[in-house]
């Protein structure tokens, strides 16, 4: 259950991102009221799932999907540099994030 609440905070970190973006530093309320939402349903999630989970683990699964999850939404959709080096870091980051589930008790 930890592993799963931690995966939606992770996926909810890349709306917080998204929707920050699209707040344009806040000025659209719309897309700031999301990015507070996301933000926080984001953050406790992660709260939960560290109640069982090493905390290192957890923050480092949730930082490295919600920054892999973007960097991959931002090139796909929004025109950033699909470069192989960009492509191989993320990949480097989801090779660290899928490490540590494969390494983790539990």
């Amino acid at each position: 259950m930890a592993w799963t609440l931690l995966s939606i905070a992770g996926v909810l970190e890349i709306a917080f991102a998204l929707c920050m973006k699209m707040s344009d530093g806040f000025t659209r309320l719309v897309p700031a009221l999301f990015t507070i939402a996301a933000g926080l349903s984001s953050v406790f999630l992660l709260s939960l799932s560290l109640r069982t989970l090493p905390v290192g683990t957890g923050y480092a699964v949730w930082t490295g999907i919600g920054a892999a999850g973007t960097a991959i939404f931002g090139v796909l959709f929004l025109g950033d540099s699909p470069s192989p080096m960009r492509l191989l870091c993320i990949m480097a980051i989801l090779s660290g994030v899928i490490g540590l589930k494969l390494v983790s008790a539990q």
